[in-house]
């Protein structure tokens, strides 16, 4: 049984192990579904707001190996969802999916109870895993550096399965993550100063395949963030963090695939203006730019690709020019639209 304490596959409410206070809600087979083979790694970086169908089945079907037809695919896969508050709303949802045996959400509140052996046995056995929005700041504390961390990495990197995010679950799977855990910043604030106390940042949480050197960002024209986005960059980059930096940005209703081989597919719901931004800041601040404490920001020459649902960016050979437009600012004004 991969579950160890759930004997039937329907929806269950119980503590995960006696040890801890995880709260576990199943719903499919109790059993696990071992697949022969897996076709990852896999990533599904979402922006936020209602989650994209076609990404998570796209998701779903490059993990198992079922791209040419999934619902003629006999594969099936065990889904863990990881929450730090919240319930059960994704489980119906992701199991009425093609190639779904199970969807457990685990919902973990206190850092003492990643240690659970039942817990990880749990995420381990799981060949997709997936964490809701909420909070990045409650990721990152309760889980860097934990047996959970090392779970959730195992299933990528060993097993070659699926892990991904929507808003802050997206926002933690790169290798430089905007925390938010002193306040949350606004593209006015980092612009103005992009070393304002809000922004702090946790590195080396995730270093996935194909994201070094990359920060991801959600909800982005809906909440206008790609001032801020584009401090961020400048800033790891001045830091000391690697040259050059790529942020991922998507909008809300969109989703970013990243398969086995690098290849980045942008996904959106119908009739939602979804769009993917790839922002490359490639130097280290120079004669005329400033990226400085309490100083608005000043750095030259931002390189965009603006991807529709549909498009693609391969992040396996990232173009180092040739970008749809650049964008430069200067003393905290941008010049031009970015979007």
């Amino acid at each position: 049984m991969r579950r160890l304490l759930l004997a039937s596959a329907a929806l269950a409410l119980l503590p995960l192990a006696a040890e801890a206070k995880v709260t576990s809600y199943l719903t499919g087979s109790a059993a696990d579904a071992r697949p022969a083979s897996l076709h990852g790694p896999v990533l599904n970086l979402g922006g936020g707001g209602p989650d994209v169908d076609s990404a998570l089945q796209a998701m779903i079907d490059l993990t198992r190996g079922c791209t040419g037809g999934s619902s003629q695919c006999s594969t099936k896969v065990d889904v863990v969802i990881l929450r730090a508050t919240g319930s059960n709303g994704y489980n119906d949802y992701i199991y009425a999916m093609n190639g779904v045996d199970s969807v457990e959400t685990l919902v973990i509140s206190k850092r003492t109870d990643t240690t659970s052996p039942a817990l990880n046995a749990s995420i381990r056995a799981a060949e997709v895993v997936f964490f809701a929005g909420g909070d990045q700041c409650d990721y990152v504390t309760l889980f860097k550096g934990t047996p959970v961390e090392t779970a959730v990495e195992y299933v990528l990197e060993q097993k070659h399965g699926a892990v991904g995010g929507t808003s802050a679950g997206m926002a933690i799977q790169s290798p430089t993550a905007y925390d938010a855990c002193v306040a949350s910043v606004t593209s006015a604030d980092i612009l103005a100063n992009p070393y304002h106390r809000g922004a702090t940042f946790t590195h080396g949480f995730f270093d996935w395949p194909f994201m070094a050197g990359t920060i991801t960002e959600q909800h982005l024209v809906t909440r206008d963030r790609m001032g801020r986005l584009m401090g961020f960059l400048a800033r790891q980059i001045k830091d000391g963090y690697g040259s050059p930096q790529l942020g991922i940005a998507a909008d809300e209703q969109t989703s970013v695939v990243v398969d086995a081989n690098g290849l980045a597919r942008v996904y959106g719901n119908p009739g939602a203006p979804s769009t993917a931004y790839f922002v490359l800041a490639d130097h280290a601040p120079g004669s005329g730019e400033k990226v400085a404490a309490k100083q608005p920001l000043s750095y030259a020459n931002f390189t965009f690709w603006k991807v529709p649902a549909g498009g693609t960016f391969d992040l396996a050979n990232r173009p180092a020019s040739l970008g749809s437009y650049t964008i430069s600012v200067s003393n905290g004004v941008l010049s031009a639209n970015p979007y």
